[in-house]
């Protein structure tokens, strides 16, 4: 996949908010608040203020929804983990995510974990979440740029301690040296391509 246009098309809370479907599967971006979320959705289309990154984790409260190609959505989804916010907030963060992976939205989401962290149970608690409702998702390993190829394995080790995968299974990326994001986006056309097959099966019966 090419990006050649990416824009903002809205926030939401309620599904009711959530932009009509446009026929195409959307692909959605989760992690903790500071995994590195809003700098991977930019780095992957290409603009550099798309989604807005802070330093200040868990700024992304609402489901972000950006059109691409004008074909298909990408969406920030909120962040979890660090944010020092009240609980009562947290619960709301935590229906906000749960209402949209319930949806019947077509869906893929991105599951982002930063390498050098074990995952927490949080993580764990939010690939539950997605088994529950059926979601498919991919693993994204981000800020790869912090970590030598020896680290990296050794982290890998420590994260299968929580986490079966393989890694022919799962991306690596960086935003700060943009390395990856070729992989991701050419798994996003891949599966693009075979939405569209389907639909045509579909028609054809």
């Amino acid at each position: 996949m090419i990006v050649k246009q990416a824009e903002f098309v809205k926030s939401a809370v309620f599904e009711k908010d959530y932009p009509e479907e446009i026929g195409n599967i959307e692909f959605a971006f989760v992690g903790r608040s500071n995994v590195g979320k809003s700098s991977l959705i930019n780095s992957i289309t290409g603009r550099n203020k798309l989604a807005r990154t802070s330093k200040t984790p868990g700024r992304t409260q609402l489901i972000n929804y950006f059109l691409i190609n004008r074909e298909v959505f990408f969406v920030d989804l909120p962040g979890y983990g660090f944010a020092k916010v009240p609980k009562a907030m947290k619960a709301e963060w935590g229906q906000t995510m749960e209402r949209y992976l319930a949806s019947n939205r077509k869906k893929l989401v991105f599951v982002l974990l930063d390498i050098r962290r074990v995952p927490s149970g949080e993580d764990i608690e939010m690939l539950e979440w997605l088994d529950h409702y059926n979601v498919p998702f991919k693993i994204i390993f981000t800020k790869m740029d912090k970590v030598s190829n020896n680290e990296k394995f050794k982290c890998l080790k420590e994260i299968r301690t929580k986490l079966d995968f393989s890694n022919e299974d799962v991306f690596f990326h960086s935003s700060l040296k943009n390395t990856g994001k070729d992989k991701v986006l050419e798994f996003i056309g891949e599966v693009l391509g075979e939405n569209k097959e389907e639909e045509t099966v579909e028609i054809e019966k």
